[in-house]
């Protein structure tokens, strides 16, 4: 049985207003907007509605991370979603940054700008009862402009709730000029397709991805899951979704190296996780959080850490499987243990000092120190890890120039035989390449002699070809 949406209190009134300007809109034949309906393209009238007229739709994926913000807002939208309290706090948000609804969101300013100079460009969306389906943001701009009407298209008398958050998730699909979801809905948008049956191949092809990608992007939203039940503590405060609305590549990335090393070492990959999850959370650039690998917690950290944030000792146990009496399995080795428990601990300091007026000042105070000598040790771990990656990098790429000027050569030596059977090589330019060549061997020659008191057989071969007779 498909879900239908209650109707609004000004239901049946839109309805007549909306019923009456389709009829004139068919008689004049005027502008149509496209949808996809129900596995078909479907070209509905445009009209125009007063935007104070019109909903807001409770369940627009467009903000459906940062409605969690305000739990009681949010209790709103659900028992009386159609209320002025309730659409009031959509109207709030849709104007919101993703990842901090503290600010307005430059794309929302940005809109208005383009409204105001050149007024509506695409028509909106609304289902015959006036819920908007498209053009949300729009209609919020609009109210804010103090612009009084919106063109929209109107969807089938018959529309449910179904219906509507499938065109929505529809026409956020085809990649327009309308502005992107975040990351984080985006996530959740994908999960919702998922749990209502579809195959995984379908929602990645709905969602312009690949299947590796998809599968990407569901391990990352269970790990930030997993993230925020960690971060709750004993004073029951915990982090949010949107507050990992701006990692997307660190995370991503975090996935790529963590199954790459999980197919040969299991726990190194949980101990990598570990600390690159802790430096998210410490709000470290991507190319800072790179130079964490699985042994960044004992290289770098362990001996730093201040007491406040060195984790008891952890000790490996066996784990009893269900069902199975007398039979166990190791559980995650001390070392990951304790990489996990310093990651707890910072995760549950985030949320408390996040947590603004649900707790007194003395537990945010305390939540913020921790945070900072975190920091400050991290930053000395991670100028060690910076340190030694520039070294490894130092010692391979002496190599590594010399292989690519083996190929280059390589290449010429094949290159020449080409030129000579044209009888196009310049003997003149390629012996004045010859003698640079040279010169710079020599000049290779006198650093490796300084350099090596018993010479292999290339470094002595080099010195034997460039020693002047």
């Amino acid at each position: 049985m498909v879900v239908k949406f209650g109707v609004p209190p000004e239901g049946e009134k839109i309805r007549s207003l909306v019923e009456e300007r389709l009829k004139q809109a068919m008689i004049e034949n005027g502008a149509k907007v496209t949808v996809d309906w129900r596995g078909e393209q479907k070209h509905l009238h445009v009209i125009s509605m007063p935007v104070d007229m019109l909903y807001f739709n409770p369940d627009t994926h467009r903000i459906r991370a940062q409605r969690t913000l305000d739990p009681k807002r949010s209790r709103a939208l659900e028992v009386e979603p159609w209320s002025e309290a309730a659409q009031a706090y959509l109207h709030y948000l849709l104007s919101r940054s993703p990842s901090n609804p503290n600010q307005v969101d430059p794309d929302y300013t940005a809109l208005q700008g383009e409204l105001e100079d050149f007024g509506q460009k695409e028509p909106g969306i609304i289902s015959p009862d006036g819920i908007l389906v498209d053009g949300n943001t729009r209609c919020a701009a609009l109210r804010d402009l103090g612009i009084k009407d919106i063109r929209v298209g109107v969807l089938p008398s018959d529309t449910s709730r179904s219906d509507i958050n499938n065109v929505e998730l529809a026409l956020q699909l085809r990649r327009d000029k309308r502005r992107d979801y975040s990351y984080i809905n985006r996530l959740i948008a994908i999960e919702e397709q998922l749990a209502g049956g579809r195959r995984e191949e379908d929602v990645a092809r709905d969602f312009n991805i690949k299947t590796r990608t998809l599968h990407q992007d569901r391990w990352v939203y269970q790990l930030i899951n997993d993230a925020i039940e960690r971060s709750i503590g004993a004073n029951g405060v915990g982090l949010r979704l949107v507050d990992f609305e701006d990692h997307q590549e660190k995370l991503r990335e975090l996935h790529r190296d963590y199954t790459q090393l999980a197919k040969t070492d299991p726990d190194a990959a949980e101990q990598l996780k570990e600390s690159r999850l802790a430096m998210v959370v410490l709000n470290y650039p991507k190319t800072t959080v790179r130079l964490a690998e699985a042994d960044f917690h004992t290289r770098y950290l362990d001996e730093r850490l201040p007491d406040e944030l060195r984790p008891t000792a952890q000790d490996s146990a066996a784990m009893p499987i269900p069902g199975l009496p007398g039979v166990a399995v190791p559980d995650a080795t001390a070392l990951v243990k304790t990489t996990r428990a310093l990651t707890d601990a910072l995760l549950q300091a985030k949320a408390v000092a996040q947590a603004g007026e649900k707790l007194g000042p003395s537990a945010i105070t305390d939540a913020d120190s921790v945070i900072k000598s975190a920091r400050k040790t991290f930053d000395v771990a991670v100028k060690m890890a910076g340190q030694n990656a520039q070294l490894q990098k130092r010692q391979v790429a002496v190599p590594e120039r010399l292989t690519d000027a083996a190929d280059y050569v390589n290449q010429c030596a094949a290159e020449f035989a080409q030129a000579k059977a044209k009888r196009a090589l310049d003997e003149d330019a390629f012996d004045d390449a010859l003698l640079t060549l040279r010169a710079s061997l020599a000049r290779l020659a006198r650093q490796a002699g300084r350099t090596f008191s018993s010479p292999g057989d290339g470094v002595a071969w080099l010195l034997d070809a460039t020693r002047e007779s």
